[in-house]
């Protein structure tokens, strides 16, 4: 069985996130950049559903600059099998990666697509919906358990009331959530392995999409921010603040 992973280059978590003097964008020059937690996570399961014997081959795809090649590196040193890399511009919208993975998928044919349920530069959280659209396939986000058995995978995934668990049939995407599983860390031997590992680049031409734009950033402003909280002597007092200052009730 193949699966395919894609994970997105982000600034790290750890990072503080600056927007632009201009306000265009988020200033990414010089800053720290890793692997989506929530892709991390994604291949995490699926090397488990490989080292339990069920998966036979990982792949690991991204789209977007030159530089993702390194965190495709990360991901062949956490122990995917192959990587391609689709480059093209930074500012890829959620439907151009949908198509790209399509375009993927129809060419390896995996059985299962395993992708992060968002990530944490945009938060869209839409390609992996609109991936299993495009190819027709079944879904289940926000996964937190993830059971593969012959033909079928059983999902059990996080909703606002509890647990929902989903029986699909293969091939079949799944978006991952925070408590499925806990990333390994990676180890040299590993990373110096991940160098001799194939790393394929296309770009979208050869794949047929159309990566053009639909939506325009008109501007983008940090948050604005909070102002102190203060103390009030009895609930009256609240109230009347509620209802005369915050206009809230």
């Amino acid at each position: 069985m193949k699966v395919l992973v894609p994970v997105k280059r982000v600034v790290d978590y750890n990072v503080k996130v600056r927007v632009r003097s201009d306000n265009t964008g988020v200033d990414t020059a010089n800053v720290k950049m890793s692997m989506n937690p929530f892709d991390e996570i994604a291949l995490e399961e699926a090397m488990r559903l490989k080292e339990s014997g069920k998966v036979t081959e990982v792949i690991a795809i991204s789209c977007g600059v030159t530089q993702c090649q390194e965190t495709l590196r990360t991901a062949m040193a956490i122990g995917a099998d192959r990587a391609i890399l689709v480059e093209a511009g930074a500012d890829l919208e959620p439907l151009a990666v949908a198509k790209l993975i399509k375009a993927l998928a129809d060419k390896e044919q995996p059985q299962l697509i395993i992708l992060g349920k968002q990530a944490i530069d945009d938060d869209s959280n839409q390609t992996g919906q609109m991936l299993a659209a495009l190819l027709g396939w079944p879904q289940a986000t926000f996964a937190s358990k993830v059971v593969l058995i012959d033909d079928k995978v059983t999902v059990t995934r996080e909703v606002d009331g509890g647990l929902e668990t989903l029986e699909l049939v293969l091939p079949a995407i799944i978006t991952t959530d925070l408590r499925l599983n806990e990333p390994r860390y990676v180890t040299l031997p590993n990373i110096m392995k991940a160098k001799k590992k194939p790393l394929d680049v296309v770009k979208p031409e050869d794949l047929g999409v159309d990566c053009a734009p639909r939506i325009t950033t008109l501007k983008v402003v940090e948050p604005a921010k909070r102002s102190a909280g203060i103390t009030v002597p009895d609930v009256a007092t609240l109230v009347a603040k509620l209802r005369n200052e915050a206009k809230v009730i």
